[in-house]
């Protein structure tokens, strides 16, 4: 959903700049020019900060709790902000500063309250970050060594380990400060009323959208013949002794999970997978396989691997059916059908969804796209997904797309048929109509006063010594409360 919003009241900038920026996963440039652009341009802001001229190679810059911020941290941000294509032009040394100095006391706390991380998720993201840097055009490893003035690779994976590490506990502190936050109506309509009515947002123009989705049905035989191929690949381990990581590696159609040999961590307290995945997985002993049992996404076996109290290590590997060229042609030549027939008049978008359309989610509302943000079923068009957008752009109300050819993450094939239902052009905001979108913006900023106060509390709680050299920075919140104590 994207706002357009003049003169709002006020919101602390420090503390958007904290939420936008909060979870960084370590992330590297792709280039030794733009590794050079942004150091050049953060000495340059360094040098404006530093008093009476020094220059520091590297030093304390800052000690929020058990944490420290270094002057070199702020360099790294930079590199990292500029990589994802975030203009560094106009966020200051001392900008940045402040948003480090609040990540390190969310982490702070997070270990202060026992939020703990998987360590084996970390390090498996950091193995993914390294591969994609090496992937990257004029890559090297010796070049990440180098900027990172690393002597190894084990020296750099620890390095980006607590990296990663402390951003993800910052990012779960957050989450857990907001997580329950909610906004009564009558708050949601103190909200709105307390908007100018000069300044209330103006919401740009919305579509509706409906689809109908036929996908091409597996045959038995197809089924039968992965689950025969997914028991044979466990009586090779249990008999033979086979490596189930191999075998995940080499066969397991779960492109997400294969380079890591099939292996995920999953948490009895966090929903993550299917139910069917987690209930066979929480079912299971240690060096146990399961089964093959199935998903949406096709067929499993699961190997459990160590229980460690609410978390269990599996592998699993994953087949999907072949779809036979008869299925594939069956299934279009039936939305091509469905999609004569509502153009005849025969009958209308709405009901063929109900009886034709494959996909749950959608066919039971006439196959109207449901917006996941605002949970209605307008979709603003600035923030359609492109793909999406360029399948309905040239579309006239009610008018039908032509049959499309498409796939996600469970279906390799499918096809479907569009239409755009109704039509919102660019307004400003109104109560009654645009409820939902107001209760966001209301909720939003509930959720930042909340941040806020939190962090005021915390700074006054937690030891904080920030260097001379950065004194001079004006922040949002009381960094500096030791002047004044």
């Amino acid at each position: 959903m994207q706002l357009r919003i003049n003169n709002l009241k006020s919101i602390n900038k420090t503390m958007v700049l904290a939420l936008i920026f909060s979870v960084f996963a370590i992330h590297v440039t792709t280039s030794q020019e733009i590794i050079e652009d942004v150091v050049d341009t953060s000495k340059k802001q360094r040098d404006t900060t530093n008093t009476g001229g020094r220059k520091k190679v590297d030093g304390v810059a800052a000690v929020v709790g058990d944490f420290v911020v270094l002057d070199s941290d702020i360099d790294k941000e930079y590199i990292q902000l500029q990589a994802r294509g975030v203009s560094i032009k106009d966020i200051s040394r001392c900008q940045l500063f402040g948003k480090l100095l609040e990540d390190k006391l969310y982490a702070h706390h997070a270990i202060q309250d026992s939020i703990t991380v998987n360590e084996l998720e970390i390090r498996s993201n950091i193995e993914q970050q390294i591969s994609a840097f090496l992937e990257e055009k004029g890559g090297s490893m010796a070049e990440l060594l180098e900027f990172y003035n690393k002597d190894s690779e084990q020296s750099l994976r620890e390095e980006m380990f607590e990296i990663n590490k402390n951003n993800k506990l910052a990012g779960d502190m957050q989450r857990k400060i907001v997580e329950d936050v909610e906004v009564t109506p009558e708050e949601v309509r103190e909200y709105y009323n307390s908007i100018p009515k000069d300044s209330l947002p103006i919401f740009g123009t919305e579509l509706k959208v409906a689809q109908i989705i036929v996908i091409p049905e597996v045959t038995e035989e197809a089924k039968q013949n992965v689950i025969e191929k997914l028991k044979e690949y466990k009586a090779d381990v249990i008999e033979n002794g086979a490596s189930f990581t191999t075998k995940a590696v080499f066969y397991s159609d779960d492109t997400a999970a294969r380079s890591k040999g099939g292996a995920y961590t999953l948490n009895r307290k966090r929903p993550q997978m299917v139910k069917e995945f987690r209930d066979v997985a929480f079912s299971l002993q240690e060096g146990e396989i399961s089964e093959p049992f199935e998903t949406d996404f096709g067929y499993h076996i699961i190997l459990l691997e160590k229980i460690r109290g609410q978390e269990y290590d599996i592998r699993h590997i994953l087949l999907r059916p072949e779809i036979t060229e008869a299925s594939i042609l069956e299934a279009k030549e039936e939305i091509t059908n469905v999609k004569e027939r509502i153009e005849s008049g025969d009958l209308t978008f709405s009901d063929a969804a109900r009886e034709f359309s494959d996909e749950k989610e959608t066919k039971f509302e006439g196959g109207q796209l449901i917006n996941p943000y605002t949970q209605d079923s307008s979709l603003e068009l600035t923030k359609m997904d492109p793909e999406l957008y360029g399948q309905i752009q040239d579309l006239k109300d009610g008018e039908i797309s032509l049959v499309l050819q498409d796939q996600d993450r469970v279906n390799p094939i499918k096809f479907k048929i569009l239409t755009v239902t109704d039509r919102i052009n660019e307004h400003v905001a109104d109560f009654a109509r645009d409820y939902l979108k107001i209760k966001a913006l209301a909720l939003q900023e509930k959720q930042f006063k909340a941040i806020e106060t939190w962090q005021e509390e915390k700074i006054f709680d937690t030891y904080v010594k920030i260097n001379a050299d950065y004194k001079g920075c004006e922040f949002k919140s009381n960094w500096l409360k030791t002047e004044k104590e």
